[in-house]
């Protein structure tokens, strides 16, 4: 795993949570919460390759 997807993963946190702090305090909860939803999402397009290759490697390692 490459050291800077972490560190682009713990920027999009920084980012979300200071923008929903943002809404949240300016009474738009419901942008808030997508702006969360938005960055879970990005987050987890980022990661879902690395998740596939641990799952192909379990199942290589499993079939010997």
């Amino acid at each position: 795993m490459e050291v800077g997807i972490i560190f682009k993963i713990g920027a999009v946190g920084i980012l979300v949570s200071v923008l929903s702090l943002v809404l949240k305090h300016s009474g738009r909860e419901d942008q808030a919460f997508l702006t969360s939803l938005a960055g879970l999402v990005l987050v987890l397009f980022w990661v879902l390759p690395y998740i596939y290759d641990l799952f192909e490697t379990v199942k290589k390692l499993f079939t010997l």
